[in-house]
This record gives structure tokens, sequence and C-alpha cells, in this order.
């Protein structure tokens, strides 16, 4: 597609991450370099391109867009907002083309995982149907990793750095005081993917250091195997500590922390909302393994604790906004940005791109073979893939109280030149 003429707009979506915002500096800033007109973002993801509730990000000044590259969560907005496809859900995205031509929008840069490169393969389908000139690109963004088709995804590598040291750093707490407190089941996010919890695997560098036992949805969990894997552990070691992602499932594939419909229903993509696998864990610990055991949950805490991001990914995060740009100044369009391994030690990694309607939907999950045989524990492979993605520390600036100082944007929403829409 020739390069139109136009301006452009930055949308996040889904779950805040510690480096999703260095992605919308990345963009926010190329796409000031590349000239594609007025550099537009909107509040709240596709949400707020539905509501026009758009604001100039250029505007911000060139200060705050540098700051994002060390703010945490989603400082555009974010949303779970799920657009279903072209048959049911047309008058939104009739609306959105709607939107995108009152503010003559020709390139959108939707940063989020599988079901935003969803809504942006099927917004660049339409476009294309009716003949509007638009230019998409999807930016990969998600702390499960388990978008397909590139070697790992922005937002991993610091969820994994923080989630390993806390392990570490709890496990030492059970050390201490394992003479009454013998146990620690630790939780971590991961519905259908394990990618957080086995990365809590590298800090085990010898038997005695947390965490013992690393469970996974990848591999069916028994109870029965469960009990004598704790008893097991505190044979050997007088301790246990265990991590487990939320979403591990019996061999039937029935959730062991599902909370069910009718009691807390589904979230907006239709998922079974899940949580507490840390506290059926410990209930079973002490029901049967008769061991005391406490339970740790840092739940949405993991995901956006920029004060101890990795450089790695922050640098990774900002590189595939800015390579997203560059790719549709060069009249790209209906692709994600990709990171690809060159090499682990030393470790390289550059940019592909994958076409929009391969990554959507698709679930990429921790192999089997990066599993040890038992079922509860990480290999030497998979450490291996991991620890170059949590190096390196992003240079945060600390205030005069010695907390982090973190940029809020101002927002201030454009005039609106559509009728009111309610999403």
């Amino acid at each position: 597609m020739a390069k139109p003429r136009g301006n452009c707009l930055v949308a996040q979506s889904g779950g805040p991450t510690a480096v999703i915002n260095s992605s919308a500096a990345g963009v926010i800033q190329e796409a000031l370099k590349q000239k594609l007109g007025r550099v537009f973002a909107a509040r709240n993801g596709i949400l707020g391109v539905l509501r026009e509730e758009l604001f100039d990000a250029g505007a911000e000044g060139a200060a705050a867009i540098e700051a994002l590259r060390r703010a945490p969560s989603a400082a555009l907005g974010s949303c779970r907002f799920k657009i279903k496809s072209l048959e049911e859900s047309r008058a939104h995205y009739d609306r959105i083309l709607e939107v995108f031509n009152a503010h003559d929008i020709r390139y959108f840069f939707y940063i989020g995982g599988n079901d935003s490169m969803d809504t942006a393969d099927k917004l660049a389908q339409l476009a294309r149907q009716v003949n509007y000139e638009l230019i998409v690109m999807g930016v990969p963004k998600t702390i499960d990793n388990d978008l397909a088709h590139t070697d790992h995804c922005p937002g991993y590598g610091s969820v994994a750095k923080y989630m390993a040291t806390t392990a570490m750093e709890a496990g030492l707490d059970t050390e201490a005081l394992y003479t009454a407190d013998t146990c620690t089941v630790m939780e971590t996010m991961g519905r259908n993917a394990g990618w957080i919890a086995a990365a809590t695997g590298v800090a085990h560098r010898t038997e005695q250091d947390a965490p013992h036992l690393v469970y996974l949805p990848e591999v069916p969990f028994s109870i029965e195997k469960f009990v004598a894997d704790v008893k097991d552990c505190l044979r050997r070691i007088g301790r246990c500590f265990i991590v487990a992602a939320e979403g591990i499932a019996d061999a039937s594939g029935q959730y062991i922390a599902d909370q069910g419909a009718s009691a807390f229903g589904k979230d907006a993509f239709g998922h079974t909302q899940l949580g507490g696998v840390g506290d059926v864990l410990k209930t079973i610990v002490e029901q049967q393994v008769r061991a005391k055991c406490r339970s740790v949950r840092p739940s949405t805490a993991q995901r956006v604790a920029e004060h101890f991001a990795s450089k790695t990914d922050s640098d990774e995060a900002y590189l595939v906004g800015k390579k997203a740009v560059q790719l549709a100044a060069a009249g790209t369009s209906g692709y994600m940005v990709t990171l690809i391994r060159k090499s682990s030690s030393p470790y390289r990694c550059t940019t592909g791109m994958i076409e929009l309607a391969q990554v959507a939907n698709a679930d990429r999950k921790v192999p089997r073979d990066w599993i040890n045989d038992a079922g509860n524990h990480i290999t030497p492979e998979l450490r291996d893939y991991i620890i170059p993605l949590m190096r390196g520390e992003v240079k945060t600036q600390i205030g005069r109280d010695g907390l982090p100082v973190y940029v809020r944007l101002q927002r201030r929403l454009l005039e609106k030149n559509t009728p009111e829409y309610k999403a």
C-alpha cells in the first residue's frame, strides 16, 4: 500500500504491563519523526475510539512522551472490550471507521494481545472492503507471553524478573521460619499458558532455593501427585515453596480454582474468571499433608512493577513500537511486529512481522519438553530461554520522598465530530 496522507492513532488494550508505555513512546516518537500527520491516542483503547474519546499525543510534549519509557501501567488508558466478528459486530467496526474518517486517521497502531490483534485484523479487512485508505499495524504486548509467531512478548521479561525475585525473597522468609510455617504457595497469573509461573523456576539455583515445586497449566494437575510431591520435598529439605499458575487444571480440563460462572461470571472476553488457586492448594497442604502453609498472591502488582523492570524488556517494547511505525510509513499494513531471537548467549534479538490473522486468538504454550518429566519444575532449556529477557535495570526517576516519579499524561480530549455513541 502506498503511504497515505492523513493522521495516525495509537491505542492500548488489555492488562497493563511494566513496559507497554515504552511501546507507546516508540510509536508516538517515530510517528512524529516520520511526519504521519497529527499523532492522536485513544483514551481506553478501542472503547475510546468507539466513544470518540481521542487526544493529541503530540501535544503532551516531548518530555512527557519520553517519560513514558519509564512509566508502569497503561498511560493512554486501556480496556477489556471484545469486538466480535464482522458479521456479529459490523456496527462497531463501521463506527470505528466513522470516527477515523472524522479525524482523517489513516494509520492505526494497536498495542495489545491476542484479542487486540483480532480486532485490528478485522478492522483492516473492513477498510479494504469499503475502500477506506487505512494502514493497520499490531504492536505485541502481554505478560502471559502467549502470542504466537514471536519468540517472546514485551511485558514478559519484566514480570518474569519480578516474580522470580519475589519467589526468591518469599522463599527465604519460609526458610527463616520453616519450623513454624513449613510451606508456602505462591499463585501467579497465567490462565492457559504457564510462562509466568515458569519464570519463577529460574530462582531455583540449588536444591535449597525456592521455588521447590512449579505447576503450569500445560501439565494436567493431580491432587494425589501434588500431595506426594510436597511430602517428598518436606522429607528432603524440611520445607516446601510452591508456585502455581492460576490456570492449572486436572486431566478433564477442570480448573483447580474455577470460581464458577454462577458466582463470578465471565470476563469481557468470555473467559471464566480465575483466582484463588493458592488458597485451594494451601488447604490441600494443611488437610492432606498436615503441614502449616501460607498463601501468597501478588495479583496485579506482578504485571506493573516498573521499579524492577527488565531493561531488555523495556528496550524491546520501545523497539516494536518504533518498528511498527517504520513499516507503516513504508506502506505495510495488516501485520504485527514480532521479535526474533538470533542468539541466547550472547543474547541478540531483531524484529520481523507476521500477518495479524495468524496471530489473532492463537495461544502459545510452554513446550512440554521445557517442563521436567515429573511435571513440577522447569528444565535447563526453559531457564536459558528466560534469563536473557530479565537482564538489565530501567533507570527510574526517584523523588525526594524516595519513591519513583511516574508521568501522568494530560489526555485533553479533542472536540467530537460525530454523533454521540454509546458502546
